[in-house]
């Protein structure tokens, strides 16, 4: 009895050293990243007249926050970004997008999110396409950039161009131009408007598919072909609502699927009443 009681006594001690230790992990992760005041992107409706709003390509690269000190990811984590690099960054916010190319994430994602920053960064710019803190409208927020990139023409700091558009056509168009030469879509921004973070209806994205993200919860062993291998994965979306996704991966990534616990985006064509995404295809593993 005494020894029962003694290891009930060691078990608790254990159990507590380990919930201390889980909550000392979440304050760190709390410390280390920063709440960003982020405008939120939605998605467009026919409903919406965007006649007189401004347009441009919506680059398919990492989104980087410039605090006017250091580089942060979206979620307000640190990036690793050479000194060289942001040597030539204004001394107030920018939002944009780390990039190189069309249809080049993951040389993207490899390059910035790596702890050691490599020659790759080279290759690297940063479009931008807010100046959180300037004031006035959007072009006004933008012209506050323009002249500082004026005395500094060396920086790796680009504007994304903005487009006038005239009505639905010329969007649809301009969409068309965009995706059939490589590009992910278009977004569409009130530019009348003030700087407001959230999920105000002031920036629009146009796609000629969607996209979502899902945690991956669970592996399902594939069949023919894919015998040995990942058949599809269980994701848990942000509704909570669980579904399978098993098209659009390669044969490297059945054999090494994205790990438990990882966020990965896929694209769809709507969805279903249920609130399954119609014929859901996998994209890519965020590491952001």
């Amino acid at each position: 009895m005494m020894l029962e009681n003694h290891l009930t006594k060691q078990y608790r001690r254990v159990r507590s050293c380990c919930l201390l230790l889980a909550l000392l992990l979440c304050l760190q992760s709390s410390v280390f990243a920063e709440i960003l005041p982020l405008q939120q992107v939605r998605h467009y409706t026919a409903q919406t007249d965007i006649t007189g709003w401004l347009m441009s390509e919506k680059l398919d690269g990492i989104r980087g926050y410039w605090t006017g000190k250091k580089l942060l990811t979206r979620t307000g984590k640190s990036l690793h970004a050479p000194d060289w690099f942001i040597k030539q960054f204004p001394p107030f916010p920018l939002d944009g997008e780390l990039w190189r190319k069309r249809d080049d994430f993951h040389f993207v994602q490899k390059t910035v999110l790596d702890s050691t920053p490599s020659t790759d960064w080279h290759q690297i710019t940063f479009n931008v396409f807010e100046v959180p803190e300037a004031e006035g409208t959007f072009r006004q927020r933008l012209s506050k950039l323009e002249v500082w990139l004026q005395s500094h023409t060396s920086s790796p700091i680009k504007i994304i161009e903005q487009v006038p558009c005239k009505g639905t056509e010329h969007l649809y168009s301009f969409l068309h131009e965009v995706e059939s030469g490589g590009g992910e879509g278009v977004i569409v921004k009130n530019p009348s408007l003030p700087f407001s973070s959230g999920s105000h209806q002031v920036v629009l994205k146009v796609k000629s598919y969607q996209t979502m993200e899902g945690e991956v919860i669970g592996y399902n062993p594939g069949k023919g072909h894919f015998k040995a291998m990942m058949g599809s994965l269980t994701l848990r979306l942000s509704s909570g609502l669980e579904c399978k996704i098993g098209s659009g991966f390669t044969l490297s990534e059945r054999k090494n699927p994205p790990p438990l616990g990882s966020i990965i985006v896929i694209k769809h064509h709507g969805l279903t009443k249920n609130g399954v995404p119609r014929f859901a295809t996998y994209l890519r593993t965020r590491k952001d």
